[in-house]
C-alpha cells in the first residue's frame, strides 16, 4: 500500500477519458473521497449533468431557513427500537461507470463493506450502545444518478428502511443529496464532505463532518502566508476564484475581509469554474495567467476546483510564469498537485507549500507518530483491522498488511467510532435531540483523516489542527523518507510545519 507522501494526482476535468484511463495509476493513489468527487466532476461533464458539483445552493434560489438548535429538535425516535439502532451506510456501487473509472482498482474500497461490519461488530460486541445493537443498512448507489440519490434519502427520513442516522465514512454523499436527508429531513448525518460552513448552517444541527471548515482552512492560509512572508511586506498578491457561487462566497465573505484586515488588496481575477464550461475555463485560463503576470502578482492565491486548476498550471508552464501558489485543503489543491509532479508540471509545483489539516506526508506501517506513523485513532482502527484480516488486504499492490491513513477502512472505522460515542453519551433514552446534543459535547477525538476533531454548540466541523507540508519531486534526490517497503519515494508532502490550533473563522 503506498504512503500518504506517495500518492498521486486525479484526471482533470474536460479531457477525453482515453487520457483519463491513462492517469487512473496516479488517480487512485489520491484519498478516497476526493477521488469520488473528481471521478463525478468528469462523468457529469460527459453526461451533460451541469449541476452536481456547485459546491453551494444557486444564484438565485432562495436559501432556506436553518434547522433549529441542538436542544429544540424533536425528540424522535425513528430508526430506534428496544434493543436496535438502524444506521444507513451509503456505498458508491462498484457497478456504476463511477465505480468502475478508477475505484474499482483500490484494494481498499473493495473493502468498504467488510470494514463496515467489523467496526459495527466491533461496537456490538462491546455491549452496543447502552444495550442497543446497530443494525447496518448498506445502501449501494451511483453519486452522479442525483435522482436515484434523493430517493434513497426519501425512503430513509420518510419511508422503510427507517433510519435514526446517516454515516457517510468517505464523503461521496455530498450537496444537495446532505440537505435532503438533514434539512429536509431532519436526520442526523456524519460526512467526511466539506465546504464553507454555508452547508452546515443550512443542515443545522443535523449535519456534522469529519472534515474542515473551509473558512478556517482559509484563515490559516492567511496565518501562514504572513508568517512565511508570501503575503504582505510588498508582495504581491493575486486570487484566482471561480464564478461558482461558492467560490466567490469563499472569496467575499472570507478571504478579502481576512486579507484586507492585514492591509493586502490582492488582484481578483475570476474564471468560469463550472465543468459545463470546459471550452470557456480553458479559453480564458491564459488570458488571465497573462493579466496576473502582467500585474506583477508573485503570490497566487488559487479558489478555483480540479478542473479549473489543471488549466492554470498549464497556461503557467506555457508561459514561464511560476508564482508562489498558497495551496491548501480548498477543493483539495494541495492533495491534486502531488500527482503532477514530476510530469507535466514539474516547474510550477515543485517545492510548493500549502497547509492541510490531513495527515499528509505520513506512512502506512509500524513507524511511530513522531515519525509519521499511524496517529492513535488510526492506529486502533488497524489493530482492529488487523485482529480479524492480519493478512494483506487483497488485490493491494504491495503485500503488507496495514491499511491506508488517508484511506476507506479507517475511514469507516472512525466515523462508526464517532457515532458510538456521542450516541453512547446520550444515554438509554436515545433519540434526535439528545443525540445532537450529546454529538456537540464531543471533544478531542483521535480522527483518521485529521488527528483530532472537536464539535460543539454551532460548531459542525470536526478538524482542529492544520500543518503546512511541501510538494518534491524526489527523482534522484533521495529527499523523501523511504516507503513502507524501503525504496525511494517518486514525490513527497514534507511536513514543513508541525501541528498547530486552526484559527477562527
Amino acid at each position: 500500500m503506498p504512503s500518504r507522501g506517495d500518492r498521486q494526482g486525479a484526471a482533470p476535468s474536460g479531457r477525453t477519458t482515453g487520457w483519463v484511463r491513462t492517469r487512473v495509476r496516479r488517480f487512485r493513489r489520491r484519498p478516497l473521497a476526493t477521488r469520488v468527487r473528481t471521478v463525478t466532476l468528469v462523468l457529469t461533464v460527459l453526461a451533460g449533468v451541469v449541476t452536481w458539483l456547485a459546491t453551494a445552493p444557486r444564484t438565485g434560489a432562495a436559501p432556506r431557513a436553518a434547522a433549529t438548535a441542538e436542544s429544540a429538535v424533536a425528540p424522535s425516535t425513528r430508526g430506534v427500537t428496544a434493543t436496535t439502532i438502524n444506521l444507513v451506510f451509503p456505498v458508491v456501487n462498484l457497478n456504476s461507470l463511477s465505480g468502475k473509472l478508477g475505484f474499482a482498482e483500490d484494494a481498499e474500497y473493495g473493502q468498504q463493506v467488510t470494514a463496515i461490519h467489523i467496526f459495527v461488530d466491533a461496537v456490538n460486541a462491546a455491549g452496543g450502545i447502552n444495550g442497543r445493537t446497530i443494525h447496518p443498512i448498506i445502501s449501494f448507489y451511483d453519486p452522479t444518478n442525483a435522482t436515484e440519490m434523493r430517493a434513497l434519502c426519501k425512503d430513509w427520513t420518510e419511508g422503510s428502511p427507517a433510519a435514526f442516522a446517516v454515516l457517510d465514512g468517505i464523503g461521496a454523499w455530498a450537496e444537495d443529496s446532505q440537505l435532503c436527508i438533514t434539512q429536509e429531513g431532519h436526520t442526523p448525518l456524519i460526512s467526511a464532505w466539506s465546504t464553507i460552513p454555508t452547508w452546515t448552517k443550512l443542515g443545522a444541527p443535523y449535519l456534522w463532518w469529519t472534515g474542515p471548515n473551509q473558512a478556517q482552512v482559509l484563515a490559516a492560509t492567511v496565518q501562514w502566508g504572513l508568517r512565511a512572508h508570501l503575503l504582505g511586506g510588498g508582495r504581491k498578491v493575486g486570487v484566482l476564484v471561480g464564478d461558482r457561487q461558492s467560490d466567490q462566497l469563499a472569496l467575499n465573505d472570507y478571504l478579502l475581509p481576512l486579507l484586507r484586515a492585514h492591509h493586502i488588496d490582492p488582484t481578483v481575477e475570476t474564471i468560469a469554474a463550472d465543468p459545463s464550461e470546459t471550452a470557456t475555463t480553458q479559453s480564458q485560463a491564459p488570458l488571465l495567467v497573462a493579466k496576473l503576470k502582467t500585474a506583477g502578482v508573485d503570490s497566487l492565491i488559487p479558489l478555483v476546483p480540479f478542473n479549473v486548476f489543471f488549466p492554470l498550471l498549464e497556461a503557467q508552464t506555457q508561459q514561464q510564469y511560476f508564482p508562489r501558489l498558497l495551496l491548501s485543503d480548498y477543493e483539495d489543491s494541495i492533495e491534486s498537485a502531488l500527482g503532477l509532479i514530476p510530469a507535466p508540471y514539474d516547474k510550477a509545483l515543485n517545492g510548493q507549500e500549502g497547509v492541510t489539516t490531513e495527515t499528509l506526508g505520513g506512512f502506512d506501517d509500524n513507524r511511530p507518530e513522531s515519525q509519521g506513523g499511524y496517529d492513535p485513532g488510526v492506529r486502533s482502527c488497524y489493530d482492529t483491522w488487523h485482529a480479524v484480516h492480519p493478512g494483506p488486504i487483497p488485490g493491494a499492490s504491495e503485500k503488507v498488511p496495514f491499511i491506508e491513513e488517508q484511506g476507506p477502512i479507517q475511514a469507516w472505522c472512525t466515523t462508526i467510532r464517532l457515532f458510538a460515542q456521542a450516541a453512547k453519551a446520550a444515554g438509554r433514552d436515545l433519540n434526535r435531540r439528545t443525540f445532537l446534543e450529546a454529538m456537540a459535547k464531543v471533544r478531542n477525538f483521535p480522527g483518521g483523516y485529521s488527528p483530532v476533531w472537536s464539535y460543539g454548540p454551532g460548531k459542525y466541523a470536526g478538524p482542529t489542527e492544520y500543518q503546512v507540508v511541501r510538494l518534491h519531486d524526489n527523482v534522484g534526490k533521495n529527499a523523501c523518507v523511504l516507503k513502507t517497503n524501503h525504496k525511494p519515494q517518486g514525490t513527497c508532502w514534507q511536513v514543513v510545519d508541525g501541528w498547530q490550533p486552526l484559527p477562527a473563522a
